[in-house]
C-alpha cells in the first residue's frame, strides 16, 4: 500500500461544494466532494502538486494521462471563474470535516461554507489502477473556512420590482397582463 500524501491547499476558492450531504447523480447517491480553485501566479503550490503527483505516479509505476488527473487548468474548464486558475477536485466516501476559522463544527445550517468563499482543504492524492480505468484522484478530508468571496452561480433572484404596488387597491381589481410587457 503507498504512502499517504497529505496536501493542505491553503486560501483556495471552493466550487461545487457536497461538504455535508452527498453529491447526486441521476438520483444516486455519489460522494462527498468539492472542487477547489488557486492562482495559476501561486507557483508554489502548483508545484508541489505536480511533484506529489509524480512521485504518486513513480511508486505506483503507472501512466496517467493529463486528462485524466484531478489537477486540472481551469482554462480548459468550462465554468465561469475558472479563467486563471487551477483546480483540484477531490471526494471521499464519508463525510469530511468541516470547521470555522476557529476550529469550531460547522454545519449546513450555519450557511457559512458556499461556492466561493475560500477555505482551507486538506486532501490525499493517490493512484487508481484498475477495471475502471487510470487515474489520479484526491481523497477529501477536510474544509476550513477562511474568508467570504464572492459567490458562484446565481444566488436568489429578486423579483420585487417585477409586481406591482398593490396596496391601495382594492382585492378585486386584477389585470390580466402578460409578464412579458
Amino acid at each position: 500500500m503507498s504512502e499517504s500524501t497529505k496536501i493542505q491547499l491553503k486560501n483556495v476558492r471552493l466550487s461545487f461544494p457536497s461538504l455535508f450531504q452527498r453529491a447526486q447523480f441521476n438520483g444516486e447517491d455519489g460522494k462527498y466532494e468539492a472542487t477547489f480553485l488557486f492562482s495559476k501566479k501561486d507557483k508554489k503550490l502548483k508545484a508541489k502538486l505536480d511533484k506529489a503527483i509524480a512521485a504518486k505516479l513513480k511508486e505506483e509505476n503507472v501512466k496517467v494521462p493529463q486528462d485524466k488527473r484531478c489537477l486540472k487548468d481551469g482554462d480548459e474548464v468550462e465554468y465561469n471563474g475558472y479563467e486563471g486558475n487551477w483546480s483540484i477536485k477531490a471526494s471521499q466516501s464519508r463525510r469530511p470535516t468541516v470547521i470555522d476559522r476557529d476550529r469550531s463544527p460547522l454545519t449546513e445550517d450555519d450557511n457559512v461554507i458556499y461556492a466561493g468563499c475560500y477555505v482551507n482543504a486538506i486532501v490525499d492524492l493517490w493512484v487508481q489502477n484498475n477495471s475502471f480505468g487510470k487515474r489520479v484522484n484526491a481523497n477529501l478530508y477536510g474544509v476550513q473556512f477562511v474568508k467570504d468571496g464572492e459567490a458562484f452561480g446565481m444566488g436568489p433572484v429578486d423579483v420585487t420590482d417585477d409586481f406591482d404596488d398593490l396596496s391601495d387597491d382594492d382585492e378585486d381589481d386584477t389585470d390580466d397582463e402578460d409578464l412579458d410587457d
